[in-house]
């Protein structure tokens, strides 16, 4: 076993967090543990969460309000996301506190930083997005709200229409002192939830944009910002898989870079599912000598670190 104390960055996928908030109550205790494992180890952890459910539900609430009431301005889909960076911050804070009391550790602060993440507003996704967000409304619906609010709609799949956004790169984390000051500090940070606030500067103003960013790329940003030597990806299954969904499944322990690409390549790794997990990881693991990346179950990260299970991905 590898009981060295590690600098670790958690990407928490969303079955860390539930759909709903009685599931997310339910949710960050069981989350927390899995946490409080490798901190109890020594291992100083940063974690970043999902908000996909979390970010729909805003919105939809947002839209039912102008719905109801015309005056009531569109809510801006960033401020959407520091409603869901806050309050997921709150449930998975106070769950890691009462955990960290539970064994001992009266005195650890656990933080979470509202963050923004600056995109380029010139990305080229913004004049084709694909990220789809929110519910699915019929086609008046989502008329509707295309001429009110300028949305863009695309059909799904035959089950409806989604408003699709652009999913940009992230580019900087804006409160990144901040979080580097509070990690050096020995505090348990939450940060960049939900990819971070997308924002883009407009002269010395930080704008909104309507964009979500993909937490598992700020997630890498973030380990290589704070120089952190493993980036965990906790998601739905325990190692990744070349051949998923056959009968031919081979489930990985390890990949390299290199190895990695060719089955990139191959169109291995789902788009929105395995495949940027993937990607962020390789990002990270040949960023700098020594770091290495794990992508597994929540239940399983103590055991990853340890080797036992997983897929690790370094050079």
């Amino acid at each position: 076993m590898n009981f060295q104390r590690k600098r670790i960055v958690v990407a928490l996928g969303g079955n860390a967090l539930g759909n709903t908030l009685e599931e997310q109550m339910r949710a960050v205790k069981r989350t927390s543990k899995a946490l409080c494992d490798l901190i109890e180890e020594g291992h100083q952890v940063v974690v970043v969460h999902g908000n996909g459910p979390q970010v729909g539900m805003i919105t939809n609430a947002m839209n039912a309000l102008t719905r109801e009431d015309p005056d009531q301005p569109n809510m801006p889909l960033s401020m959407c996301v520091a409603m869901s960076q806050s309050y997921i911050g709150y449930d998975l804070q106070n769950a890691l506190r009462e955990e960290l009391r539970n064994r001992g550790f009266l005195r650890t602060p656990v933080v979470t930083v509202v963050t923004q993440v600056r995109v380029d507003q010139n990305d080229p996704g913004f004049q084709n997005p694909t990220k789809p967000i929110g519910k699915f409304l019929s086609k008046e619906e989502a008329d509707k709200q295309a001429a009110k609010y300028g949305h863009i709609f695309k059909e799904d799949s035959g089950r409806g229409y989604r408003r699709v956004v652009a999913s940009p790169p992230p580019l900087e984390i804006v409160e990144l002192d901040a979080i580097h000051s509070l990690v050096d500090a020995g505090k348990i940070v939450i940060a960049c939830g939900g990819g971070g606030i997308p924002v883009y500067l407009n002269g010395n103003h930080l704008r909104g944009a309507s964009c979500v960013i993909d937490k598992d790329a700020t997630s890498c940003l973030l380990a290589k910002e704070i120089d952190a030597d493993m980036l965990i990806i906790l998601t739905a299954v325990e190692k990744v898989a070349i051949n998923f969904g056959k009968e031919t499944v081979q489930w990985l322990d390890s990949l390299t870079p290199d190895q990695a690409r060719t089955y990139i390549e191959e169109g291995q790794f789902a788009p929105g599912s395995m495949l940027p997990k993937v990607q962020a990881a390789v990002n990270f693991a040949q960023s700098n000598p020594g770091r290495e990346a794990l992508i597994t179950l929540l239940e399983k990260a103590h055991e990853g670190i340890c080797g036992k299970t997983g897929t690790i991905i370094r050079q």
